[in-house]
């Protein structure tokens, strides 16, 4: 960063000088003064979010019209009967709702969610590669090796939903479907209590853990080292152990909160017009709704791009190959 000074991070090498989120806020100031980079992030995410939302919006399509005899229409499909009054009617509706939607919906998937997969890989390569150079153009292009650690990393975000899936279906049978085959009345307020606590455990221990999932291409882009060894130096290697791992988990878990922050603000936002819906329309709500949403993201971008290069900047100093605060910004 040609214009941050050299005392920008606080860190002598080898020294435990400054704290990972110290380091990470002078990190998110430099983003601040530089929106170009912030422009690349948003401009490669929002490509393939807007083709990803135009597969889904007509495929989606296609799979209402099947379900509600060609209309599309969706009060066909009797959705104004789930109530949390009634849990067990509510159940009963929606098994016959997906029992209509879900065959023709695995059919879709069955080749939209590869596509879909093999276009974010190669879209997030070339787009975090271009996002990187311009913020250090001594870094190496390796799109190839990054789409293969963003396999990785989405694999194993997967197996983490995955997980999520199976305890969601272990606590609903012993809180709802268990109770209700025994004639019992459901524990609404357990069931909601573990999955709330189980789905934030899960969240905090995805951003502790996948810290080296987030450094690996970035060593590979400063090294030129191919996938298997930039995962093995995440993870392994030296200059990431001690003090500076602490710094990088500190990190992850500072941007875990702050996703959750975004989350939160987000959904008080979409519902600070709720007090006036007798006098706000449709139309009004959903285009609230939609800006929102479209600055929920752009937040959600700017700090992916901070992290990434609060990373870079940490392995760097520590490791000793470079100064402390990224140069050579084009």
């Amino acid at each position: 960063m040609s214009d941050w000074p050299r005392e920008g991070l606080e860190l002598s090498r080898g020294a435990d000088t400054v704290r990972g989120t110290q380091s990470f806020v002078r990190v998110m100031q430099w983003c601040w003064q530089h929106p170009d980079i912030i422009a690349l992030e948003v401009l490669w995410r929002w490509i393939f979010g807007g083709f990803a939302l135009a597969m889904l919006w007509a495929q989606g399509s296609r799979v209402l019209a099947a379900a509600t005899g060609g209309t599309g229409d969706l009060s066909r499909l009797r959705l104004d009967q789930l109530t949390v009054t009634d849990p067990a009617a509510a159940a009963a509706r929606l098994t016959v709702v997906l029992g209509l939607i879900l065959p023709s919906a695995l059919d879709v998937a069955r080749w939209l969610a590869p596509l879909l997969l093999v276009v974010w890989l190669v879209v997030s390569a070339l787009g975090r590669t271009a996002v990187l150079r311009r913020a250090d153009r001594e870094l190496h292009a390796r799109p190839l090796t990054l789409g293969v650690l963003q396999l990785v990393r989405a694999l194993a975000l997967a197996a983490c939903f995955v997980l999520w899936a199976v305890i969601v279906r272990a606590v609903a049978a012993a809180t709802i479907t268990g109770p209700l085959a025994r004639n019992e009345p459901p524990q609404l307020l357990a069931y909601f209590s573990v999955v709330i606590v189980g789905t934030l455990t899960l969240f905090t221990a995805w951003s502790l853990l996948n810290w080296s999932l987030t450094l690996a291409p970035l060593l590979a882009m400063r090294t030129g080292a191919g996938p298997v060894a930039s995962l093995r130096a995440a993870l392994v290697r030296r200059s990431v152990q001690g003090p500076v791992r602490l710094k990088l988990v500190e990190i992850n878990l500072v941007m875990g909160i702050v996703k959750i922050a975004l989350l939160v603000l987000a959904m008080v936002f979409s519902a600070c017009p709720l007090p006036f819906e007798t006098v706000i329309t449709p139309g009004f709500l959903f285009w609230w709704t939609a800006g929102v949403g479209v600055l929920y993201v752009l937040a959600s971008d700017f700090f992916h791009v901070a992290r990434q290069i609060a990373y870079l900047e940490l392995w760097r100093a520590y490791d000793g190959s470079g100064p402390a605060g990224v140069t050579n910004v084009r």
